[in-house]
């Protein structure tokens, strides 16, 4: 009697860490780093380098490895608010280049999460009043040599500004924390013989509103004026 050839092995299954990532993975685990980064539980330079190997890694266990201290399965504090009307949408824009000329963002427009702003022999102007953000936590790299950058704020928008001048300026004064549910920027690069200024300004629309609201304050104290 012959006997039946054994059958094949099944191919091994590979455990779940060990499984390829997708990048909906990697974007999820990008969504917990910026959460970190806006709770201050990651510094602007940890959270560089985590997202970074979260762009490249090629497995689930290499992206579990990036948030392992961090409270993936807690709703951020930040949910609890409620969400401001300008944030989400697809960026309009991510870069801005400047070589002895120059570059303007303003207007309506959305910046996208990670923004990179270069001025070489040129200047360049982000203004962020009527903007829209692709994400809760806006990153904006400015680097500026021999030339200069301008980053326009609204007063509401939890800023907080990094970046380090080299025979130049980095004007750091406009950093402060914003209202609850407001987007938050932060502005980190250089200035090497040049200057990057970071400064808060209402649009101007906003600016007559507050000066037609005084103006009718000061009738109602003294009618006779």
């Amino acid at each position: 009697m012959v006997s039946e050839p054994p059958l094949p092995e099944p191919p091994a299954v590979p455990a779940p860490v060990e499984l390829r990532a997708s990048d909906a993975d990697r974007e999820r685990i990008a969504d917990i780093l910026r959460d970190a980064l806006a709770e201050g539980r990651l510094q602007l330079v940890e959270f560089e380098s985590r997202l970074e190997d979260a762009h490249s890694a090629r497995t689930h266990a290499e992206l579990d490895q990036l948030v392992y201290d961090l409270p993936v399965h807690v709703q951020p504090a930040a949910a609890v608010v409620p969400a401001d009307d300008r944030i989400g949408g697809l960026p309009t824009s991510g870069t801005g280049i400047a070589i002895m000329g120059g570059f303007e963002r303003k207007g309506v427009w959305t910046i996208a999460r990670r923004f990179t702003a270069t001025a070489f022999w040129g200047g360049g102007k982000i203004d962020l009043r009527e903007a829209n953000f692709e994400a809760p936590v806006t990153v904006i790299r400015a680097f500026a040599v021999m030339g200069g950058i301008s980053v326009i704020v609204p007063p509401e928008v939890d800023l907080e500004v990094r970046g380090v001048g080299i025979m130049g300026g980095f004007d750091h004064s406009a950093t402060g924390i914003g209202t609850p549910g407001a987007p938050r920027v932060v502005v980190t690069g250089f200035s090497f013989w040049g200057g990057v200024e970071v400064e808060r300004k209402v649009t101007k629309a906003e600016r007559r509103r507050l000066k037609a609201e005084r103006k009718a304050r000061r009738e109602l104290d003294d009618p006779e004026q």
